[in-house]
């Protein structure tokens, strides 16, 4: 059996609670700032937790988490 290799973009982008939900940052947060308002970027700022369907696809790419 060869070994199981985590996808390391996926571990770089995301990361799992201790009771198995997914963690991810939000998108369009880098650049391209100043026509966005300020609560927007406040928004941004905060994670959001994966959709069971996207949690089992992450999951699947990150197999010793």
């Amino acid at each position: 059996m060869p070994k199981l290799k985590t996808n390391k973009g996926a571990a770089k982008r995301f990361k799992v609670t201790a009771k198995g939900k997914v963690k991810a940052s939000s998108a369009f947060s880098n650049h391209i700032l100043t026509k966005k308002s300020s609560k927007r970027k406040r928004q941004l700022r905060k994670g959001s937790v994966l959709d069971p369907v996207n949690t089992k696809k992450v999951k699947a790419m990150l197999p010793h988490a």
